[in-house]
């Protein structure tokens, strides 16, 4: 009977002790992933009908020959534009103000993209690793579409003068909302953020 009792009270002392570490483990996830924040940088490598627009500031900057071949494409019912949206994720916890010091590990961060409040394309980019170093990380990722399928009645100037204020040498975000739902690995295993949230260029936001 003692030797039972004894089983009895280590089981309920083991038990008890990983509960505690489990809810110490599931605080620890839940700030680490509330504190994670992103931040749209700058739009660059920049192409409309596969021509560059990264050092044009307006229309009247292209040559004849570019000119003409982004006229023929958007005559020819395409307008493919392709550009690398820069994303800045920043991890605080960098073992000040009472937080632990950890990485953050990005298993997946799902994407839409908004241009003008106009959604177009979506996927997914992965296993990004944030350091808790309180600095910015950049993920770069690379977008690829026809904005004539988006804009059908947009206008050729208005297409135009939309890729310059993205990725022209003037360019910004400004205009993009990125929507996103990271999946963050953790000690009890990746969790997924609820929903989404919206990220833009003027300031860092997170999905607390």
């Amino acid at each position: 009977m003692k030797k039972l009792n004894r089983i009895v009270l280590f089981s309920v002392l083991f038990s008890l002790f990983f509960i505690n570490l489990g809810c110490s483990g599931v605080y620890d996830a839940i700030v680490n992933i509330q504190r994670l924040q992103f931040k749209l940088d700058k739009v660059t490598a920049m192409k409309l009908a596969n021509v560059p627009l990264s050092n044009i500031t307006s229309i009247s900057n292209f040559s004849v020959m570019d000119a003409a071949s982004i006229l023929s494409a958007f005559t020819s019912g395409k307008f493919p534009v392709a550009f690398t949206l820069n994303v800045l994720a920043k991890n605080p916890n960098d073992g000040t103000g009472g937080t632990k010091k950890s990485s953050a590990v990005i298993k997946s961060l799902a994407w839409r993209l908004f241009l003008d409040n106009n959604e177009t394309i979506n996927g997914n980019v992965g296993n990004i690793t944030v350091p808790g170093i309180g600095q910015a990380t950049n993920i770069p990722i690379d977008m690829s579409f026809d904005l004539l399928k988006f804009f059908k009645d947009a206008g050729y100037d208005n297409l135009l003068n939309l890729a310059l204020a993205l990725g022209g040498k003037n360019g910004s975000a400004s205009r993009i909302t990125l929507k996103v739902k990271p999946t963050v690995e953790t000690v009890l295993g990746p969790i997924t953020y609820p929903g989404e949230f919206d990220v833009i260029d003027k300031e860092f936001r997170g999905g607390n």
